[in-house]
């Protein structure tokens, strides 16, 4: 395992730096240069739906999974979840139009389909880590005297919170790559770019749209991933071991 690690380790940087060297002597950097303002503009339209649904995702799908762990739930946890479920079987350039049926073309229809398309790693991260937490430490808290509001806090959260970030991660992640869809509906965001040129068979044009769109996932992954890493305390995380 260590051997192919350290091959993979060796053939990447060669193979960016093979994929660099082709591309600069190409002329495409030059011809991807030429969109730089475009790229901008829309990189920045492309954050703020991708900060707007997935921090309303977060700000919905965390309580909700919180409700749904919770032992009044528990005969009813798995039939609500099914309609989230629902959400994700629906492909999400279906959400997006339907959605416009309702809301109209622009940031609302945009917003709501990825918001949808964001929600249930959400949710079932956080149901899922908040019921896998030890039940000897819940009652441990319980005999010391804690309140359930208090174990919760206390307990629960801290021992789901690994699990909850991974959700959250791969929520982000699910929508810097779908946001591109929301430019069909007049959404803006680097899709225009990515699809400009399809309808127009411009390879730099496209590539001016789907690098950015790649860097975007990587780097929100990375975020996360350093946020899962630092934010969660050492003991009940198995990243700090």
């Amino acid at each position: 395992m260590r051997k192919s690690f350290n091959l993979m380790g060796a053939v990447l940087p060669l193979g960016l730096f093979a994929l660099g060297a082709w591309a600069g002597t190409s002329g495409l950097i030059g011809q991807i240069g030429t969109y730089w303002e475009d790229i901008v503009y829309l990189t920045q339209q492309h954050m703020v739906l991708v900060g707007a649904s997935g921090g309303a995702a977060i700000l919905v799908g965390i309580p909700v999974g919180i409700w749904l762990s919770r032992p009044s739930m528990e005969r009813h946890a798995e039939t609500v979840m099914q309609v989230f479920n629902i959400g994700t079987t629906i492909p999400t350039l279906a959400v997006i139009a339907l959605s416009m049926t309702i809301l109209g073309i622009g940031f609302a229809p945009a917003f709501f389909g990825l918001f949808v398309a964001s929600l249930l790693p959400i949710v079932r991260n956080t149901y899922a880590g908040l019921l896998a937490v030890p039940a000897h430490l819940k009652e441990a808290a319980l005999g010391m005297g804690m309140t359930r509001g208090q174990i919760l806090w206390r307990v629960e959260l801290p021992n789901a919170l690994y699990v909850m970030f991974s959700g959250v991660r791969t929520a982000l992640a699910i929508n810097v790559g779908t946001t591109p869809l929301a430019f069909l509906i007049g959404g803006g965001g680097l899709g225009e770019l990515i699809f400009t040129g399809i309808d127009l068979m411009d390879t730099s044009m496209l590539l001016a749209g789907a690098i950015p769109t790649a860097m975007l996932a990587v780097l929100v992954d990375f975020l996360t991933g350093q946020g899962q890493l630092r934010l969660i305390p050492r003991g009940v995380n198995p990243l700090r071991v």
